[in-house]
C-alpha cells in the first residue's frame, strides 16, 4: 500500500512539473492588448490635439510599452493592438510619428492605422 501510494505522489508531482514547464515560456514575456492599451492611454488626448511635448505619463507608458515588447511575438501582438486602437481614436499623424522621438526612446511598432503587422518582428 505504501508503495502504490508513493508512487501516486510522484507521479502527480512529476505531472505537475510537466504542466510548470509547458506553460512557463508561454506566460513569460507575453504582452496583451490590455497592457498595450494601458500603457498607451495617458497618450490619447495628445495625440488626438496635442501640441508641444508629450505629457510625462504618456512618455512614461510608451517607454514601458518599449521595454514590454521585447520579442517578435510581443512587437507583433502591439502592433496589432496600436493599429486597432489607432483606428478607433485617428490621432494625429504628424503627432503619432514624433512621439518616440519627443519622449526619447524609440517604439519597436509605429503608432499608425495603416502599418503592416506581418512585417513588424
Amino acid at each position: 500500500m505504501k508503495y502504490s501510494s508513493r508512487m501516486l505522489v510522484s507521479t502527480s508531482a512529476m505531472a505537475g512539473l510537466i504542466i510548470l514547464i509547458i506553460l512557463a515560456p508561454e506566460s513569460e514575456g507575453a504582452i496583451s492588448c490590455n497592457d498595450v492599451i494601458k500603457d498607451l492611454k495617458p497618450c490619447v488626448n495628445y495625440l488626438k490635439s496635442g501640441s508641444g511635448n508629450p505629457p510625462a505619463a504618456c512618455c512614461a507608458g510608451a517607454s514601458a510599452l518599449a521595454s514590454a515588447a521585447s520579442n517578435a511575438a510581443d512587437k507583433k501582438t502591439a502592433c496589432g493592438c496600436i493599429k486597432t486602437a489607432a483606428q478607433k481614436t485617428n490621432p494625429n499623424s504628424k503627432l503619432a510619428q514624433a512621439l518616440p522621438g519627443n519622449c526619447g526612446i524609440t517604439l519597436p511598432v509605429p503608432i499608425s492605422t495603416t502599418v503592416d503587422c506581418s512585417k513588424i518582428g
